[in-house]
């Protein structure tokens, strides 16, 4: 079995990663910057991350974050990697980071330039957000009065373990360059996502939509960060939310 090292192994993703491999008899270290023994902070690099890298025959980088260092994050992975001889990189984008020139978007793109040019061998699977993301932004959302939100912007949540399933599969095979997306089952308004949201927590507001200024918006507004021909994705938004929230708000 191999050894495999997942980045942001704590995370939303690479927690249910590493829980995969660990479960089909690999051995799984788990970097992130407070998880013990390879605790690393990738924006800083240096010997610990080396240390973490060393011996290991494929690296799953889902670590992440909005606030920015993700683009020195991922040259000092790829460093590290190269001069342990790490067989395979496997990276997780977003959809539409080539279409959307939205600041986080772009520096993933950058992300993904990095990995391509890396001289690894390399797997990259782009995916569209995950419900858990929706929810999050929904709870902010709701907090004033009026839910406020973008005019005429759809949207198509994917649920995250199916992303795990999968980048777990491309982890144990051989690098496979820029592999199809994984999208949700459905493209929806985010006015309908918001709703269901609403219902499920029991909560009572208006929503506004407003139109917004910009090339981002506009991106977003026609579809720039959608993958409908590849809607693979099984679990629904309104299935997320009878999980996490239970049936009888759900309904």
């Amino acid at each position: 079995m191999s050894t495999i090292l997942v980045t942001g192994g704590t995370g939303t993703l690479g927690r249910l990663v590493a829980e995969r491999l660990r479960a089909d008899g690999h051995e799984v270290r788990v970097l992130s910057r407070h998880s013990r023994p390879y605790a690393v902070d990738l924006r800083e690099g240096g010997p610990a991350l080396d240390e973490a890298v060393a011996g290991a025959d494929t690296v799953v980088h889902c670590a992440s974050s909005p606030r920015g260092g993700d683009e020195e994050a991922a040259g000092h992975l790829i460093a590290a990697a190269r001069s342990a001889g790490v067989a395979h990189l496997v990276c997780v984008s977003i959809v539409g980071v080539d279409r959307v020139p939205f600041g986080y978007y772009q520096t993933k793109h950058a992300v993904e330039r990095l990995v391509v040019e890396s001289g690894l061998g390399w797997t990259l699977l782009r995916a569209t957000q995950f419900h858990d993301l929706l929810v999050d932004l929904f709870e902010r959302l709701a907090k004033p009065p009026v839910m406020l939100l973008p005019a005429a912007v759809g949207d198509q949540p994917v649920e995250v373990a199916e992303v795990a399933d999968r980048l777990a599969e491309l982890a144990v095979g051989a690098p496979a360059g820029r592999v199809p997306d994984l999208g949700g089952p459905e493209v929806r308004s985010l006015e309908s996502l918001a709703r269901a949201y609403l219902r499920a927590v029991g909560r009572r507001r208006p929503i506004l939509n407003l139109p917004l200024p910009g090339r981002a918006y506009r991106s977003f507004r026609e579809g720039g960060h959608l993958a409908p021909r590849r809607a693979v994705g099984k679990r629904t938004f309104e299935e997320f939310l009878t999980a996490r929230f239970g049936p009888a708000l759900a309904r």
